[in-house]
């Protein structure tokens, strides 16, 4: 092994995944404009056949940003995190390293024939899930790979102590692994009508109740393990880097860490109330969603401490920006779900567009948010060039942050107005709108929505533009900084 003194990191698998994060990004938040836009102008639907409508796209849309852009970003960071934290280069162990390029390439095909599986309408039609079984093992084995690597990388590790940020990419590994095995247990048609229907189209194991409670006990714990965790993993190892700043308080991360575990795993029936869950389950949904707020509330409040002191930081520093502004939405985003698990509050936002608003809040303006501020952070770091502007990152904060407060507020308006007309009764009890009126109703919000959509995309191809100017054209560093990223004027 070498000596801690002479380590040189190997960022190759972290540039790959990268890489692969910015192109998922793209495509997923490109198809998510045109949906936005098909919602408010309904006559885009008709563009491209049957391979441009609403529903064929969707669930290309969620599938690209969740398994494309956002687990291309977990891996990337913990690629470059990993060997940072733990003391160790990849280098050191040609087995991690093939273990690693067979996950990228397998990962990288994979991603592409599932995302033309979805386009040509092949699907298991499950929230989230909607891969036919065939790519369902390709992601189990992608999984193990990864897990291989993190484990290998911990067993030959130099640091003994495990650092916070590690703890929440094993939490992200073993949570996703448990989740995904046992909702996507399925048996092919071909097996279940006597030969009638088809090996590669298949069917859930469940049925019923029970296929619906395991499929939002997946779905919101796909949220849990895939947009929560390693997030706050990233944001434990990132600002910190960034500013300087030592974390506020190591104990209250752990406190958060475990309690984050424990009570997320439960708030999963609150996407069932009101349906013919038993009424137990949908409380205990609804009561663990609310306690969810003290852990997640202390993640956040333990980033914005460790600011303290710092705050002139924001001002001078719009990697800094983009972190605490995450850290926001996150709080925003974890009380604003459970309060809409409250029975009484569900009651007039299920099936409405405030549930839209708040995924994207929490996707948008946490997720994306601290992806990209990562990936700006590691850059000149694996690179050795300096950030190629900084006008440019502060033009692109202000364009999202806009976008995302446009997005999220028509989709508020929006989802209260839905629900408050489905439920309104005249004098005899007889409905007062009929469900065109609601949408005719809506189609301003869906407007806002569409140019909100817009701005984003229009900030995320700025950021895509500095990262290839950075990489390609950015003034040379000799040494690596310590903490602040170096960014050119």
């Amino acid at each position: 092994m070498q000596s801690n003194a002479a380590l040189e990191y190997d960022y190759s698998l972290a540039k790959k995944f990268t890489f692969l994060t910015i192109l998922f990004g793209f495509l997923g938040m490109l198809i998510g404009t045109l949906l936005a836009a098909q919602l408010a102008f309904p006559s885009l639907n008709y563009l491209l056949g049957e391979y441009g409508t609403f529903s064929r796209l969707r669930p290309l849309h969620t599938n690209i940003v969740i398994f494309g852009f956002t687990v291309s970003g977990i891996f990337a960071t913990w690629f470059y995190i990993g060997q940072r934290v733990l003391k160790v280069s990849l280098k050191e162990s040609k087995f991690l390293m093939t273990v690693g390029n067979i996950q990228f390439w397998l990962y990288f095909v994979g991603a592409l024939l599932a995302v033309v599986s979805l386009l040509m309408g092949i699907t298991e039609s499950k929230e989230y899930a909607q891969f036919e079984w065939p790519f369902d093992i390709v992601v189990v084995i992608i999984w193990v790979l990864w897990g291989l690597n993190i484990m290998g990388l911990i067993g030959i590790r130099r640091e003994k102590a495990l650092y916070i940020s590690v703890w929440y990419y094993l939490a992200c590994f073993l949570g996703i692994s448990m989740l995904y095995l046992f909702n996507n247990m399925a048996l092919p048609t071909y097996f279940t009508s006597g030969g009638l229907g088809s090996f590669f189209h298949s069917v859930s194991m469940y049925s019923g109740t029970n296929d619906a409670l395991v499929q939002w006990w997946y779905g919101h714990n796909a949220v849990a393990f895939g947009f929560t965790v390693p997030i706050v993993g990233m944001i434990y190892y990132f600002l910190p880097k960034e500013s300087g700043q030592p974390v506020y308080s190591y104990k209250l991360s752990l406190l958060s860490f475990w309690g984050l575990l424990f009570v997320y795993l439960w708030a999963g029936s609150h996407h069932l109330m009101w349906s013919t869950v038993p009424d137990w389950m949908q409380t205990m949904g609804s009561v663990f969603s609310v306690l969810l707020i003290l852990p997640s509330w202390g993640s956040a409040i333990n980033m914005l401490l460790t600011m303290k002191g710092e705050w002139q930081q924001l001002t001078e520093n719009p990697l800094i920006k983009f972190m605490i502004l995450a850290s926001t939405f996150y709080m925003l985003s974890t009380i604003e779900g459970p309060i809409q698990a409250v029975r009484s509050v569900n009651a007039i936002a299920h099936f409405t567009d405030w549930i839209i608003g708040h995924v994207h809040d929490g996707v948008l303006g946490w997720v994306v948010f601290m992806i990209m501020s990562a990936i700006y952070h590691m850059t000149p770091r694996m690179f050795k060039r300096e950030i190629y502007s900084k006008k440019l990152i502060e033009t692109q904060f202000w364009l999202q942050t806009t976008a995302v407060v446009l997005y999220f507020t028509s989709m508020w308006i929006a989802g209260i107005t839905q629900g408050m007309m489905w439920r309104a009764v005249d004098e005899y009890g007889n409905l007062m709108y009929s469900f065109i009126d609601t949408v005719n109703a809506l189609h301003p919000y869906y407007v806002i929505r569409t140019i909100a959509a817009i701005m984003y995309l229009a900030g995320f191809m700025m950021f895509m533009y500095n990262i290839y100017k950075t990489v390609t054209a950015g003034r040379e560093i000799e040494e690596e900084p310590q903490f602040r990223t170096p960014i050119a004027a």
